[in-house]
């Protein structure tokens, strides 16, 4: 899609577009209010702005729009509306281990348990392996430098989306 593109859809159409890369609807809401956009890079750093200006609340809508790193069911089926523009994000768990991708579901639920919340990384590029060493690690982490942790993956998700669906 173009710029000129999605500066002409209707405000509901530019919603849908909105809400694939993001599903937080304050933050949906705001990029939407700030059309027509000039050029690519103005539609990036608005994305960023916005996202770092929302409440924790509305990062946490966002994150319940993602599936556990690993859980290729639950990607399927539960997220197939985004899979056009979130396809092979989490490619690097295709070819796991079972063991590797029972011990990401392990250390999912466990990170679900202390922090109320699944566990956040921007996939792309990453492999299991990787993956598993990351939510390991934060799993060290405090609930406030977690949050933290896991708008920054989320922004770094929002912006590859807004990149493919710029395409």
């Amino acid at each position: 899609m173009t710029i000129e593109a999605l500066n002409t859809l209707t405000p509901s159409e530019a919603n849908k577009q909105f809400e694939l890369c993001c599903g937080a609807s304050n933050w949906v809401e705001k990029m939407n209010q700030n059309r027509p956009f000039h050029d690519k890079n103005e539609v990036y750093q608005q994305a960023e702005s916005i996202w770092f200006s929302l409440s924790s609340e509305d990062w946490l809508e966002a994150f319940t729009h993602h599936p556990k790193i690993g859980d290729i069911d639950s990607l399927r089926k539960k997220f197939h509306n985004t899979k056009s523009i979130s396809k092979n994000e989490q490619s690097g768990v295709n070819d796991a281990e079972k063991s590797t991708l029972n011990n990401l579901a392990k250390s999912n639920q466990l990170y679900e348990d202390k922090f109320g919340f699944i566990f956040i990384v921007c996939a792309t590029g990453k492999s299991a392996d990787e993956m598993l060493a990351l939510i390991k690690m934060r799993l060290n982490k405090n609930a406030e430098t977690e949050m933290q942790n896991a708008a920054k993956e989320q922004n770094k998700i929002t912006q590859l989306r807004l990149e493919k669906l710029l395409k």
